[in-house]
């Protein structure tokens, strides 16, 4: 499974929940509830109850509802590829993090907030090709951040001295092509 741009989980927190609910928002909470069901969390009428909420949901405040209360759905197989030209991109609030995140960016800042983030792996490998861009990495205690297989043109990281932890709880890997672009790591 692959997850693009567009898939707002930042959403799915509570931080916008008057935001429009797409079909893919739908599908993703129907999904949720499904697997939910089938590991016995969820009866059979409250299974019926949730997906039918889920199917008619309007915002992503009503979806986030009718999630709350279960544990985020595991994506440890996964990869995350966000591709945008302009504007931001944010993932923040509760998510799982990927094994693997592709970042393919022209003129975009992106922010990872790993403060409330399901860390399911020990390492993170972050591949990127960003243009005129601005990645922020919010880390909590336990992150470490390595950009030794950054090819930097024109551009600069800001990583804390303390991410040199002997056995950190999250690795991040950064690899690939930074052109005027920068890194910054910050406390939450």
């Amino acid at each position: 499974m692959t997850l693009t741009g567009s898939y707002n989980v930042a959403a799915m927190t509570g931080d916008l929940p008057e935001l429009r609910a797409s079909h893919e928002d739908r599908d993703r909470v129907v999904d949720t509830l499904r697997t939910a069901g089938g590991d016995g969390r969820l009866t059979a009428e409250e299974l019926d109850a949730r997906v039918e909420r889920a199917l008619s949901a309007r915002t992503q405040g009503e979806l986030a509802a009718l999630v709350a209360d279960l544990p985020a759905p595991l994506l440890t197989k996964d990869v995350l590829v966000v591709e945008q030209s302009g504007g931001k991109w944010t993932r923040a609030g509760r998510w799982t993090v990927p094994n693997r995140i592709e970042l393919r960016t022209q003129l975009c800042r992106v922010t990872f907030d790993f403060t409330d983030a399901v860390i399911t792996s020990r390492t993170l490998l972050i591949d990127m090709d960003m243009q005129h861009g601005k990645l922020v990495i919010v880390g909590a205690p336990g992150i470490v951040i390595d950009a030794d297989g950054l090819n930097l043109m024109f551009s600069k990281t800001k990583l804390r001295s303390d991410s040199a932890a002997t056995d950190p709880r999250l690795r991040i890997e950064l690899v690939g092509t930074l052109k005027h672009a920068r890194v910054v790591e910050r406390r939450p």
